[in-house]
């Protein structure tokens, strides 16, 4: 393993230039909107798809998270939009009981949807195992996990173990570094976050899921914490 990946799965240098693109085409209040797709025809995705394109960037996942008081149409909407900019899976911090009204959309558009995990427990959220398992069950291959390794670790769980156990529906790693005690996001290699562990999984397993920075502590310059958090990575499986 070679690579890691930012944001939609995508190396750096490919990540600042789809914020700057995303940026110019529509600025900065209608990044919200268009995450979304409010008041937006498939046209502007396509034309952002496109700029994507030319610039040699393939998206790896698109970030949709769908709730339970969303209507048909805007579940639909989500696989539409992912369609439109030619990602293959979709992310999203969605609610346990959503599974079931996704799963049909998500078997007909014949793309993945990865459910992703924070380190509250609350009923209807995903945080723990067996919220992953719950929204699985009687659901087709097109509902999978998005795994969050730190959110993982500061709910009280073993993302390695976790790994090594259901990597086969695990979509992608979201990696950031915590300490387990406050739940607290540090920087790359000053929490007790197993993320070398993690990795080396990945690597002798041969798995290849992308595992994605997500840079949340409180720094400096954000390009050169990233870089900082790319190198850790790298180190970790050097």
């Amino acid at each position: 393993m070679d690579r890691f990946y930012l944001g939609f799965g995508l190396g750096m240098q490919e990540m600042i230039v789809i914020f700057l693109i995303v940026l110019l085409l529509f600025g900065a209040k209608k990044i919200p909107e268009l995450a979304r797709g409010i008041g937006k025809g498939m046209g502007e995705f396509k034309k952002v798809r496109r700029q994507f394109e030319a610039a040699g960037i393939q998206l790896y996942a698109y970030n949709y998270s769908f709730r339970d008081d969303f209507s048909e149409e805007e579940i639909a909407r989500g696989f539409e939009m992912a369609k439109a900019l030619g990602a293959k899976r979709l992310t999203a911090s969605a609610n346990v009981s959503t599974a079931k009204r996704v799963d049909p959309f998500a078997s007909k558009a014949k793309i993945v949807v990865g459910m992703h995990n924070h380190s509250r427990i609350r009923q209807n959220e995903f945080a723990r195992p067996e919220d992953f398992f719950d929204a699985m069950k009687g659901m087709s291959r097109y509902i999978g996990i998005n795994l969050d390794i730190g959110h993982f670790w500061g709910a009280g769980y073993d993302p390695v173990s976790f790994l090594k156990e259901h990597h086969s529906k695990i979509v992608t790693l979201h990696v950031k570094d915590k300490k387990r005690q406050g739940d607290v996001n540090m920087p790359f290699g000053q929490g007790d976050t197993p993320i070398c562990e993690v990795l080396r999984v990945l690597r002798d397993q041969k798995l290849r899921i992308p595992a994605m920075i997500e840079y949340e502590y409180k720094g400096s310059d954000t390009i050169e914490e990233v870089k900082k958090s790319f190198d850790f990575m790298k180190r970790c499986i050097a």
